[in-house]
């Protein structure tokens, strides 16, 4: 099928996305912030991230026939107004989940080594199943570790979910993974608070790289002066990019919501894009996600007794995020907040575990089941 030379307009800071979409027509780069009636005006097709209002005064002018969204969430889509115009769009739900999840492992990996316990042995809760939630689950279990898992809209109709009160008492790692939402019959706002976080098992771990006011964070800061046996990893704050600097000080571990900042997450969901508009246009996709990744900066890893921290570390350690966001909380709250976000716009690269390769290792098994390449 020949199709005519597409107008591409798209957010100049998403990776690839000239390489990935130049063969459907000429691609023109702006400030997504930036977004102007005038610069949509010629475009057929509209790429964007959640800084972009996609709306009628934006396509006020516009003949946009496609709107890509490379983020998880739509909020900043009209998408009931695209709809009404019968203006196709398309998001990417999941592009960044692996990087969140090697997150959580690199975390608690860490953490495992400082503590001196075996993180295979214990009784992990994950706290909302979606994309991340689910991947997480299969990890873990694909390395023989007991998971509780909770997630009301799913236990509604799937077996094997229990209640939010059994994984707060009973794992010894809680992850919280859930979207923000204030109503409906399942709100998550303070979904952890002043009633239930008391409830925690002994010694156990609360980590959440999910949405920051999930967890009331005023009550997580009296809980942790309470109970020092409480570890805390936070990636996300209640009033960020306002960081509470004495909730920080008793964390284990901090960074500025930055988990799923991954290469080849940012990639994943700027080609999620190229998928939903060959879908669209009826056209077969003529490249795969790997074309467009750099080789890995790294050899194969062929020491047989070298531990998953050890190649976790060589891919993404955590401490290296807990002292940049550290270093700014010294700072007035104003320049905090300033810092915090340039920390994350200028987020250094980051690789998955799937770009490291591991060569005759003596448990294979294991770090195919973290996420690691296998030589065959």
């Amino acid at each position: 099928m020949v199709l005519p030379s597409l107008r591409i307009l798209a957010d100049e800071n998403m990776p690839m996305v000239s390489e990935i979409f130049s063969s459907f027509g000429e691609v023109t780069l702006t400030s997504g912030r930036d977004m102007r009636p005038e610069h949509v005006e010629q475009a057929d097709i509209l790429l964007v991230r959640s800084v972009t209002q996609v709306n009628s005064l934006l396509l006020k002018r516009a003949s946009v026939q496609f709107v890509g969204t490379a983020t998880i969430g739509m909020d900043h889509l009209d998408t009931s107004y695209l709809s009404k115009q019968g203006i196709v769009y398309s998001n990417a739900p999941g592009c960044n989940a692996d990087a969140v999840v090697e997150y959580v492992l690199s975390c608690i990996f860490l953490l495992a080594e400082q503590k001196g316990f075996n993180p295979l042995d214990k009784t992990y809760g994950i706290v909302g199943v979606g994309n991340v939630g689910e991947r997480l689950r299969k990890r873990l279990l694909a390395v023989g570790c007991k998971v509780l898992v909770n997630d009301p809209p799913r236990g509604k109709t799937e077996e094997g979910f229990v209640s939010l009160d059994e994984v707060l008492q009973h794992a010894d790692v809680i992850c919280c993974h859930t979207p923000l939402t204030k109503e409906g019959d399942y709100p998550t706002h303070h979904l952890l608070n002043e009633n239930n976080l008391p409830t925690l098992k002994f010694d156990a771990i609360l980590l959440n790289a999910g949405r920051g006011p999930v967890i009331d964070n005023e009550a997580l800061l009296q809980c942790l002066k309470l109970r020092t046996d409480l570890t805390a990893v936070l990636d996300v704050w209640e009033f960020e990019p306002a960081v509470n600097k004495e909730l920080a000080e008793y964390c284990a571990i901090i960074s500025p919501h930055i988990a799923g900042y991954s290469l080849d997450g940012k990639v994943r969901g700027t080609f999620m894009l190229y998928q939903a508009l060959c879908q669209h246009l009826g056209m077969p996709e003529e490249y795969v996600l790997k074309d467009f990744l750099p080789e890995p900066e790294w050899p194969a890893a062929n020491d047989a007794l070298a531990s998953p921290l050890q190649l976790m570390q060589q891919i993404y350690d955590p401490r290296e995020d807990d002292r940049l966001l550290r270093s700014t909380l010294t700072l007035s709250a104003e320049q905090q907040a300033i810092e915090f976000d340039r920390l994350r716009k200028n987020y250094r690269t980051r690789r998955e575990f799937s770009s490291l390769t591991v060569e005759n290792h003596i448990h294979n098994a294991l770090f195919e089941g973290l996420g690691f390449s296998i030589s065959s």
